[in-house]
Order: C-alpha cells, then structure tokens, then sequence
C-alpha cells in the first residue's frame, strides 16, 4: 500500500460530524512528518473519501475547495453538524476526529 492510500483509508474513518488536522491525518497514517503529503493525498482522492473533512491545524479550511466565490469545504461541514467558531474556523474542541 502506497502513502495515499494509507491516508485514504485513514480518512475514510473520520465520521460524519468530525474534523482532523492534516498533521493529525499524518500521525494516524504512520508519518507524523507528512502533513504536506496529506495535502497531496486529499487533492487526488478518489470519489469516496470524504477529504473536506480534513482542516488545517487551526480548524481553518482548505482554499482548494472555494469554487466561484464559495467555500464549499464549510458548506459540507455545516450539513454534517460540525461546529464553527466565531471566526470561521472549525470548533475542532468540540468535533475534532481522535482515531479509533
């Protein structure tokens, strides 16, 4: 199994109503140091993996996904429940994904 696949699968665990970091991604995946290539990983997924669930260490969103003005990442999120703070960042105190 190759590096995104194994950050793939460990994406895929996040539930529904949950965020992660991509260093938090990283050090599930076995690389506390690929954080960057999680990055890498979320912009190739295949159909399935659910990547706007994955937020930068300060549950700020990724501007890969603003599509003509939106930010659809947020949009995602907040149809799945997940809390956002004041400021637009994602509560990750209270959503944040913490493995099996």
């Amino acid at each position: 199994m190759n590096a995104f696949e194994t950050i793939w699968r460990v994406v895929k665990r996040i539930p529904s109503g949950c965020a992660a970091s991509y260093g938090q991604v990283a050090l599930l995946a076995g690389n506390p140091r690929w954080a960057r290539v999680v990055g890498y990983a979320m912009r190739c997924a295949p159909e399935g993996v659910p990547c706007h669930r994955v937020v930068h260490a300060d549950g700020s969103t990724s501007s890969a996904f603003f599509t003509g003005g939106v930010d659809w990442q947020r949009v995602l999120l907040l149809e799945e429940g997940v809390p956002f703070l004041p400021d637009g960042r994602v509560d990750l105190s209270r959503c944040r994904y913490r493995g099996e």
